[in-house]
C-alpha cells in the first residue's frame, strides 16, 4: 500500500519512541556529562556541538570530541582513546542520573500515550541510542512493558542513520512505513525518516500527544 493510500484514522502498526527527551527529560543531564568529559581534554562544548552530542551514541559522541580535541593546544598528551572517553561519557551520564531525586523527570504526556498503547494492543519499541545499561535505569520509571528494546550496542550505525530503526521494524515484524516514530532531536528525525517511518516530533516543554494525533500522522 502507498504511503499516501493510508487512511489518517488508521492506527500505526507500531509506534517507536527515542527516550532521553522525548520519554525522559534527560537530555541537560547528557549535556552536561559530554561538557565535563569535553573539558579534560581541552575543550568547551558550544551550539555548534549539538548536532554532534544530542541523539548520538557515545561511541560518534567520542569521536567527536576527539577530532575537535587533537588540534588545540591545550590537548593532553597521553590523553585516552576513544574507547575510554565513550566509557567516560557514559558513567558521566549515570552518575547524573542516579543523583536525580526521585528520578529524571517524565516528559508530560509520556505515561498517559503509553498506556493508550497498551490499552489498544498497539506495539511499542524503545529505540535509543543510549547504551543498554543507561536505557535499564530509566525503564522502571516508564512502568510500560516495551515489545522490543533497541539501544546502542544493537546496531553498528546508530542514528542519525536509519539501522536501528529499520531494525526496531523488522524484529517487530512491521512495515516501517507503517510506524510512527517519536522523537526530539535532528538525529533521531533523520533516522526515522531515511528508515521510511511516520515521524512525529515533539517538544518536550508541550510534552507528548494522544494517540489520535498518532493517527493523523498516518
Amino acid at each position: 500500500m502507498a504511503l499516501s493510500e493510508v487512511a489518517s484514522s488508521e492506527a500505526p502498526q507500531a509506534v517507536l519512541f527515542d527516550m532521553d527527551g522525548t520519554l525522559v527529560d534527560t537530555e541537560g543531564l547528557w549535556w552536561q556529562a559530554t561538557a565535563a568529559v569535553a573539558r579534560t581534554l581541552g575543550v568547551e562544548l558550544g551550539p555548534a556541538d549539538t548536532p554532534d552530542v544530542l541523539g548520538r551514541a557515545a561511541e560518534d559522541v567520542a569521536a567527536h570530541l576527539l577530532a575537535t580535541a587533537e588540534p588545540h593546544p591545550s590537548f593532553p598528551s597521553g590523553a585516552r582513546r576513544h574507547p575510554d572517553i565513550a566509557r567516560q561519557l557514559i558513567d558521566a551520564f549515570a552518575a547524573r542520573i542516579a543523583r536525580q531525586p526521585g528520578g529524571v523527570p517524565l516528559i508530560p504526556g509520556a505515561l498517559d500515550l503509553l498506556g493508550e498503547l497498551h490499552t489498544e494492543g498497539i506495539p511499542t519499541a524503545l529505540v535509543s541510542a543510549s547504551p543498554r545499561s543507561i536505557v535499564h535505569l530509566v525503564l522502571p520509571l516508564l512502568d510500560h512493558d516495551f515489545d522490543l528494546i533497541v539501544t546502542a550496542e544493537d546496531t553498528a550505525r546508530g542514528k542519525p542513520h536509519p539501522d536501528p530503526y529499520l531494525m526496531a521494524a523488522n524484529r517487530l515484524g512491521v512495515d516501517p512505513r507503517r510506524c510512527v516514530a517519536i522523537e526530539d532531536s535532528p538525529t533521531g528525525i533523520a533516522a526515522a525518516t531515511a528508515a521510511g517511518c511516520r515521524v512525529m516530533m515533539i517538544d518536550a516543554g508541550r510534552g507528548l500527544p494522544g494517540l489520535d494525533s498518532l493517527r493523523d500522522v498516518m
